[in-house]
């Protein structure tokens, strides 16, 4: 599967991928977005990248790779998470890796792109995040693609020694 878009495409996970997962998931900078609190082997994220195949409604999940139009540089991963046709909403996550790839409308290009997978092809009604509340540039990414604040989770997180709330975003498919 790949979703285009005018500077980059989303495609499954491939065994390729397995090294780009291995930096990331074992980057304790990014283990509070992630949700991890210890190192993943590479035996276990292959076992991961063998199972990735499967379906999103069967797995409750759907991760894709960010890759650049033209070079197939991988820049990040998003995710649809907790999904809920029953109650037709997803949950989602993303990250650009590279600090040097941040502010070039990657993380905007992949939202749009996967919210409209989400509201197009599973038929879902909404589409929602949880974002930290210190991290801004989230907050203001997703309030540009007109994600809506829906409430704020007091003491959700504990992170460096200290607890932090959260936002839930949403965006409906109208």
């Amino acid at each position: 599967m790949t979703l285009q878009g005018k500077h980059t495409y989303l495609r499954a996970l491939e065994p390729e991928d397995l090294e780009f997962l291995y930096l990331l998931e074992n980057d304790e900078s990014v283990w509070e977005v992630s949700n991890t609190n210890t190192p993943y082997s590479k035996y276990v994220l292959k076992q991961y990248l063998e199972n990735a195949h499967r379906d999103i409604y069967e797995v409750k999940q759907l991760r894709l790779v960010i890759c650049e139009q033209g070079t197939n540089r991988v820049l990040g991963l998003i995710d649809l998470f907790d999904f809920d046709p029953k109650h037709f909403k997803v949950g989602l996550g993303i990250i650009i890796y590279a600090q040097s790839d941040h502010g070039k409308g990657i993380a905007s290009e992949a939202i749009q792109i996967t919210a409209n997978y989400a509201f197009q092809q599973l038929n879902l009604h909404q589409v929602y995040a949880n974002i930290a509340m210190d991290n801004v540039k989230s907050v203001h990414l997703f309030e540009k693609l007109g994600f809506q604040k829906a409430g704020e989770k007091k003491d959700w997180i504990y992170a460096n020694g200290r607890f932090k709330n959260e936002y839930l975003y949403q965006l409906i498919n109208e």
